[in-house]
């Protein structure tokens, strides 16, 4: 079992997910059902599934969970194009948030790289 307090992608994607909630109060209020909850919900599923994985016990089970992890950050980077279309975020926001997500993305790989290569 490990601390996901201590991995550096926890960190990085747990300040993604909370610049992803700070942009998306500014969202039109017709889409806090929609694409407001929608980008938040992925957005905050990349820490959480790391946290999870975190507390299992063998290392093939946090690789699942960094997979999932994974999806859910493909899927935010899909939501931020998205939003971005919408014109929800200006380019210089979505370009942040962008760069964020891809290197989570970036560093999850990494991660679970290291893991196949241990076992």
């Amino acid at each position: 079992m490990k601390d996901f307090r201590q991995l550096k992608v926890w960190e990085k994607s747990h300040l993604l997910a909370l610049a992803i909630y700070k942009e998306t109060k500014g969202f039109p209020k017709e889409e806090l059902y929609g694409l407001t909850s929608q980008i938040r919900r992925s957005s905050m599923s990349i820490p959480t599934n790391i946290a999870e994985g975190c507390g299992k016990f063998t290392d093939a089970d946090f690789a699942r969970f960094l997979q999932i992890a994974m999806g859910s950050a493909s899927e935010t980077e899909y939501q931020l194009i998205l939003a971005r279309d919408l014109e929800f975020l200006s380019a210089e926001n979505y370009g942040k948030l962008h760069n964020d997500v891809e290197e989570v993305k970036r560093m999850l790989a990494s991660l679970l790289k290291t893991l196949r290569a241990n076992r």
